[in-house]
C-alpha cells in the first residue's frame, strides 16, 4: 500500500481550503425544498467550500444532474457538518448527518432514490457512510454509521471526486462498486499519492456533465 507523507496531505488540504476560501461566490443554483422528489442528491462539500452545496463540485453536478434527469423531480441536500481541518470529528460529523438523511428521507418518501456526491472531505464522509472507512486518509476518520443494507437499492449512484482514500490505496468496492464514479484528477494530491499540481483538485467542475451522464445511466 502506497501511502502520501501525512503532512504533505495535510498541507495539500490546508492550501485546497485557502483556495477555495478565496474564490468568488457566483450565484448557484437553489437546492429543491420538495419533500418527495423522485431522486434526492445529499451532497458532502469539500473542506472550507463556499457555494450552496459547494461552489466547485455541489453546485455545478447538481445543476447537470437535475438538468440531465429532466422531467424527473430532483432535490437537493446539504450535508451538515463542519467540513474544517480544525475540528478532528469533522468527517464523523458528515458521516452521522448524512446517514440520518438518506434513513429519514427514505422513511417519508417511499419510492425516492438517491444519487450520493462527495467532494474532498465529503468523499471521506460519503466513504464512511457506505461502510469504507477513511480512516488513515487526510481529514478521514473511523465510520460511526452506515446506510443500513435494506435501504442499499435506493442508492442509484455515487459521485466522488478528489476522494482522500485513494491516495492510501484504497477504494470503493463491494455492493456500491458498479454504482460508482471516482475522479482522480493527474497530479491531485489528496486522492493521488506522489501528486503535485494543488490545482488539479480545484477542475472537478469540469466532469459535472460527465457525472450527470453517469447518475442518469443508474436511476
Amino acid at each position: 500500500m502506497i501511502r502520501f507523507p501525512q503532512n504533505r496531505l495535510f498541507s495539500a488540504a490546508a492550501a485546497v481550503g485557502f483556495a477555495v476560501a478565496g474564490l468568488t461566490v457566483a450565484a448557484a443554483p437553489a437546492a429543491t425544498a420538495a419533500p418527495c422528489t423522485d431522486i434526492d442528491v445529499p451532497v458532502a462539500r469539500g473542506t472550507g467550500e463556499p457555494g450552496t452545496l459547494g461552489l466547485i463540485v455541489g453546485d455545478p453536478v447538481f445543476s447537470a444532474v437535475q438538468s440531465r434527469l429532466r422531467p424527473r423531480s430532483v432535490s437537493s441536500y446539504r450535508v451538515d457538518y463542519p467540513a474544517d481541518l480544525g475540528q478532528p470529528a469533522s468527517v464523523q460529523k458528515g458521516n452521522t448527518d448524512l446517514v440520518n438523511h438518506v434513513r429519514t428521507q427514505a422513511a417519508a418518501c417511499p419510492q425516492q432514490r438517491f444519487v450520493l456526491v462527495g467532494y474532498s472531505q465529503g468523499a471521506n464522509v460519503v466513504d464512511n457512510s457506505i461502510g469504507i472507512s477513511s480512516a488513515g486518509a487526510v481529514v478521514g476518520g473511523p465510520i460511526v454509521a452506515t446506510i443500513p443494507a435494506d435501504l442499499a437499492p435506493r442508492i442509484a449512484a455515487i459521485l466522488l471526486f478528489g476522494n482522500p482514500i485513494r491516495a492510501i490505496g484504497r477504494s470503493v468496492t463491494g455492493t456500491y462498486q458498479s454504482r460508482t464514479k471516482d475522479y482522480c484528477a493527474f497530479g491531485d494530491p489528496v486522492c493521488q499519492a506522489g501528486g503535485l499540481n494543488i490545482l488539479a483538485h480545484l477542475s472537478y467542475g469540469g466532469e459535472a456533465g460527465d457525472a450527470a451522464a453517469f447518475a442518469a445511466s443508474k436511476v
